[in-house]
């Protein structure tokens, strides 16, 4: 059932309660270091009333969001690599590579956003907004794959030390790696959080990680020049197994896209939505799933109705209300049950 559209999609005799304490997705707060830590690495927003609600508009801000950041962090690698030519730093030069290979990683992504334009088919009659999710675990892959390397590195900097030549510039070299994966950590994960896409803050998450790889170049410079030529390895190593550890919520959150998890907020905003249409008397079978960026669902409510056209009228205002609630919502099928008189 597509989404109504005009006047008569929405029930505009009721108010529209707004402060309802779980219009938030993630309202709910984190305390001690694990609790900065989580804030740090999956930043929660609170923009879910300036959420993307058309669906072609949503997919149009996630491409946008790719191709801006995969250029920034192509010219933060230039910049890299110049300075791995007037220092010769192998460490360095790896930290090049591992950024360039973080921007190519937005190609999947965009390639799944582009798929997740195409239209339902009998074969997928769902669309092909899963692309996403597949993608997010793609994400998580390269990711882990750069930890396991990076951690590499470090061990064999300890068996065989390589001196670093003027490493005031690899300190530049480090901040300006940082600089440009925390802009697009920052842009990824906001757009992500406004369309939806666990994939797309996934990607935003993978970039704030690599901003701090990215410092562990700073802070071996930092070690060369106080006499502490070891901090590089050791820095390095230590922010290896850091980046697998908070790897872990993001495997999460893929995982459970993958698996139709719902946040409950979500199930609890969309039944209140319902419960406070009039002529319903309760919601039964309420059921959304994400479908990459996008949500759908059907719910069956018990209506008070001495008719069918009635019925049928209370559950278009109901799934109206249902659509206000959940931006990001494409298709949600209301199905009246009569009550008992």
């Amino acid at each position: 059932m597509s989404r109504p559209t005009g006047p008569q999609s929405h029930d505009h005799s009721h108010p529209h309660d707004h402060d309802h304490p779980h219009d938030h997705d993630h309202d709910h707060a984190h305390g001690g270091v694990k609790g900065f830590l989580y804030d740090l690495f999956v930043p929660h927003t609170h923009d879910s009333a300036e959420s993307i609600d058309d669906a072609m508009e949503a997919s149009s801000a996630g491409v946008r969001a790719l191709k801006i950041s995969m250029f920034v962090l192509l010219a933060t690698t230039v910049l890299q690599f110049v300075i791995v030519l007037l220092t010769g730093s192998v460490a360095l030069l790896a930290d090049t590579i591992h950024n360039f290979a973080d921007a190519l990683t937005a190609v999947p992504l965009w390639i799944a956003f582009v798929l997740g334009r195409r239209i339902a088919t009998r074969r997928y009659t769902y669309g092909y907004g899963r692309a996403e999710d597949l993608a997010g675990m793609f994400i998580v892959f390269v990711v882990a794959l750069s930890a396991v390397i990076a951690g590499w590195e470090a061990v064999n900097r300890f068996i065989h030390p390589r001196p670093i030549e003027n490493p005031w510039l690899l300190i530049a070299a480090g901040l300006i790696g940082f600089a440009g994966n925390e802009l697009v950590a920052i842009y990824r994960i906001r757009v992500g959080r406004r369309i939806g896409s666990a994939a797309l803050e996934a990607d935003g998450v993978h970039a704030r990680l690599d901003g701090f790889t990215s410092l562990s170049v700073v802070l071996g410079a930092i070690g060369i020049l106080v006499g502490f030529p070891l901090a590089d390895p050791v820095i390095g190593l230590l922010i290896a197994v850091s980046i697998l550890l908070l790897l872990w919520g993001t495997v999460k959150s893929i995982g459970a896209r993958l698996m139709d998890a719902i946040d409950p907020a979500l199930i609890e905003k969309t039944e209140h939505a319902l419960e406070r249409s009039e002529g319903v008397t309760a919601v039964q079978d309420l059921r959304l799933r994400w479908v990459g960026h996008r949500l759908t669902g059907s719910a069956s409510i018990v209506v008070a109705a001495e008719s069918l056209r009635e019925a049928g009228h209370v559950a278009e205002h109901a799934r109206g209300h249902v659509q206000e609630a959940l931006p990001n919502l494409d298709t949600f099928t209301v199905t009246p049950v009569a009550g008992r008189h």
